[in-house]
């Protein structure tokens, strides 16, 4: 049989001490009057503080950074995980590892599709870029079904070379309204997360 052992004097006043100071912070913070119009005061104030472009030269830039960013990440995607697979023999019917890269691959389609679909809305903030990037619109949307013929494995060969092209007509869009396009491979979680 074991005896009881006193519990020190210290630990039980910092336990008292410590659930004295929960209790009376969740009353002060329940106490208060409309909590609807307390939650509408921090939202307004949030949003008053949310910067934002004031002059049209200003929005014009960021338009482009922004487009450089998401085109970025497309051209990134789509060579890591599409290109560079395809370029390899990983989607040839009997290749090790081919129903991961078909996988892979698809993911990075559907992702390469929303960042490109991002890009062209950024690029509505720059005349020169959305003029560069108009005839581009209708190819970039084709580009849709493709990520689900890439996870199915049907047509490698074509659906590769159309991502392809459209990365690099995007990028020499880019180029041509002064937004150069670097490939920036996105991380696994961006990949899953579609952004």
């Amino acid at each position: 049989m074991s005896v009881p052992t006193a519990v020190p004097v210290r630990r039980l006043l910092a336990a008292l001490i410590l659930c004295c100071a929960l209790l009376a912070g969740g009353t002060a913070c329940s106490r208060g009057g409309d909590t609807a119009q307390d939650t509408a005061a921090v939202v307004a104030a949030a949003a008053a503080d949310t910067p934002s472009p004031s002059t049209s030269a200003e929005r014009q830039k960021f338009a482009k950074t922004r487009f450089v960013a998401n085109a970025g990440l497309a051209a990134g995607a789509t060579y890591q995980w599409i290109v560079k697979p395809w370029k390899a023999g990983k989607f040839k019917k009997g290749a090790h590892g081919r129903k991961l890269a078909l996988v892979k691959a698809g993911l990075a389609g559907a992702f390469a599709y929303n960042r490109l679909k991002a890009a062209t809305r950024n690029a509505q903030g720059d005349p020169v870029l959305s003029k560069a990037l108009a005839p581009l619109a209708a190819g970039i949307d084709a580009l849709k079904g493709l990520p689900s013929k890439l996870r199915k494995g049907d047509s490698t060969d074509s659906t590769v070379s159309s991502f392809d092209d459209i990365i690099n007509k995007v990028k020499d869009a880019g180029k041509s309204a002064g937004a150069e396009v670097t490939d920036k491979v996105p991380s696994a979680s961006q990949l899953t997360s579609g952004s």
